[in-house]
């Protein structure tokens, strides 16, 4: 039997006493900075670099693996979190968006995945506990559980409507094994993010109280999901509204949305969200859209602007960033939403 009653850790009470003085802020987009950094594929798999820890071998590529970073690159991953520590996040997003089997497949690394995902935890506290000895302000650390690259409630064969490419207990398995690593590793919340099919979503909340009963204790779950056009909906086909029904009864720390829009095109989905849960409510947009090459031209001062605005209506009680943003986007934000206090929770 699964337990979906509040958890009691004392993490959590720190977090519900910070949300109710001032908007928490969340950190900016991992992938970002990692593309500064010109990594090669040597960077990547380790190899030549003294003291890797990475002893998982693949025949795949590894380039453009970021999670596998943590294992052959921690300072760098480290390095970044706590820059954006010290730009002014609370809540440090491990690096391990795509660390399942599922979507660690596309390397050649899924057997890879436990250890991905401890040191992916590892990695980010040891910055949050970096930049609390610096400035006495704890941080956090959410353990990133990213959507995967399948869908299980929409065919990637249009001329099979019926057929999915996983099932709800491939998803489960999968984000079971992800969320014991970060837990394992001292993960603080659990951020189930860039949900674009609320079935996936569904998989790894379930998957999540299964690991909490396996650790003995349960952790803060944040969920956020994405709009991936005008229309206002998932992929799956939810409004904002919808969607928070669908997951409402994990009875998450927060809700929200993140990725797909810019701050602008997010606003109206997030204040529906606003006006229904009964949980915290959290945004992080892209820096805008993605320009013709794939970059994000949006500055920290323009996000930051359209982000006060989501502060300013009061639908907002945790801010951060997604696609393109980076630690002077996260201090913009931070400076901009200080003003205002946090969104008041509907009884």
């Amino acid at each position: 039997m699964l337990n979906f009653s509040l958890p009691d850790a004392s993490c959590l009470a720190t977090l519900r006493t910070l949300a109710a003085e001032r908007i928490l802020i969340l950190d900016g987009a991992m992938g970002t900075m990692i593309q500064t950094l010109n990594m090669t594929e040597e960077d990547f798999t380790g190899h030549g670099h003294a003291g890797c820890r990475h002893h998982h071998h693949s025949d795949h590529p590894q380039k453009g693996n970021n999670d596998l970073l943590v294992l052959t690159q921690p300072e760098a991953v480290e390095e970044i979190q706590f820059t954006f520590a010290m730009a002014g996040a609370d809540i440090l997003e491990t690096n391990t968006f795509s660390s399942t089997t599922i979507a660690q497949a596309d390397y050649g690394l899924e057997a890879a995945v436990h250890d991905l995902n401890v040191a992916g935890a590892r990695v980010a506290r040891r910055a949050a506990d970096r930049a609390e000895a610096r400035d006495g302000r704890p941080r956090f650390v959410a353990g990133a559980v990213g959507p995967t690259n399948r869908t299980a409630s929409i065919s990637p064969d249009v001329n099979d409507p019926g057929y999915r490419a996983v099932s709800f207990d491939d998803l489960r398995l999968a984000y079971g094994q992800q969320i014991d690593g970060l837990i394992e590793g001292g993960a603080d919340l659990i951020l189930i993010e860039t949900i674009f099919d609320t079935l996936n979503a569904k998989a790894a909340i379930f998957a999540a109280f299964e690991s909490f009963t396996r650790a003995g204790r349960r952790l803060p779950i944040m969920i956020s999901g994405t709009i991936t056009d005008a229309s206002g909906r998932t992929l799956s086909g939810q409004t904002p509204t919808a969607f928070w029904h669908s997951v409402a009864h994990a009875r998450p720390f927060t809700v929200g949305l993140n990725c797909a829009l810019g701050a602008e095109a997010m606003r109206p989905h997030m204040a529906e969200i606003a006006g229904v849960a009964t949980a915290l409510t959290c945004a992080y947009p892209n820096a805008g859209l993605p320009n013709a090459f794939g970059e994000y031209d949006e500055g920290p001062e323009d996000t930051a602007r359209q982000v006060a605005g989501f502060a300013r209506e009061g639908i907002v009680n945790v801010v951060g960033g997604c696609c393109g943003t980076t630690p002077d986007h996260i201090r913009a934000i931070a400076e901009s939403v200080a003003p205002f206090p946090p969104r008041k929770v509907p009884a």
